[in-house]
């Protein structure tokens, strides 16, 4: 099928492939708990500056988002109630010496698209800025099959 003239060129350069595997494996951010739950982990994957943009449209502070991730890792040390997540779409950009990952996430037969920008620091990777949107009409939506990288 043949993407509409309004959709963008979602390709991943190939020199990037290696870091998009990577980050796959942290979304969506804060459902990992083997990357840890404590807010000595929050301050290690996230920057000072860090905000989000939730699924609601609404802007939460570094702070905010802390304090909810803190009582759910209190009440959920595992994530089991966060389970059933879907990603989809994912695509890397290279953004000066910061990355843009993108895709889709389905939930509770609830679509968002995500992005999340992401710096790499001496010791790990830190989250810049991310942000979900609602897609309004799901059944419009066009589900792209998962591209397996091929060895080269």
């Amino acid at each position: 099928m043949d993407k509409p003239p309004s959709e963008p060129d979602r390709n991943t350069k190939p020199e990037l492939l290696e870091l998009l595997t990577e980050l796959k494996c942290r979304e969506p951010i804060f459902h990992h708990p083997e990357l840890g739950t404590t807010g000595e982990d929050f301050n290690r994957l996230t920057d000072p500056d860090f905000w989000e943009i939730g699924a609601s449209g609404h802007r939460y502070s570094r702070e905010y988002v802390w304090s909810v991730l803190e009582q759910r890792y209190t009440a959920d040390p595992t994530d089991q109630q966060g389970g059933g997540w879907e990603t989809s779409e994912f695509q890397l950009r290279e953004i000066a010496p910061t990355y843009l990952l993108t895709y889709a996430l389905l939930h509770d037969a609830k679509l968002t698209r995500r992005a999340t920008i992401w710096q790499r620091s001496e010791a790990d990777w830190t989250i810049l800025y991310h942000q979900g949107t609602l897609v309004s009409d799901p059944v419009h939506h066009r589900r792209e099959p998962e591209l397996k990288m091929q060895a080269q």
